[in-house]
């Protein structure tokens, strides 16, 4: 996990979504601090996609867990989608079966 000089403004946002619902995204996970190097730890070990954003994060920061994005937010939100779609399908072509 990266370092970062001063943990206590590193924020995390995790957000859950389902194509295939056709729901708008939810946030899973925020944090602050060692909460936000959790949440980036947790993610880092299930493979999950980590994308540095700031000023999305202190948006998202404004939210609670449970909360959907508001259509304001998915242009931003829609090109982490689109970064972890094509990690997920680089991910899928390295594996062996």
């Amino acid at each position: 996990m990266k370092q970062n000089p001063d943990r206590r403004r590193l924020q995390a946002a995790a957000l859950k979504y389902d194509p295939l619902s056709g729901d708008a995204p939810i946030i899973a996970a925020l944090g602050i601090g060692p909460v936000a190097e959790k949440i980036i730890e947790t993610a880092e070990e299930h493979h999950v996609p980590v994308v540095e954003d700031k000023p999305l994060s202190d948006v998202l920061a404004g939210f609670s867990v449970g909360d959907v994005i508001p259509p304001k937010l998915y242009e931003a939100v829609a090109r982490i989608l689109v970064f972890v779609s094509q990690k997920d399908a680089e991910f899928r072509g390295k594996l062996p079966f």
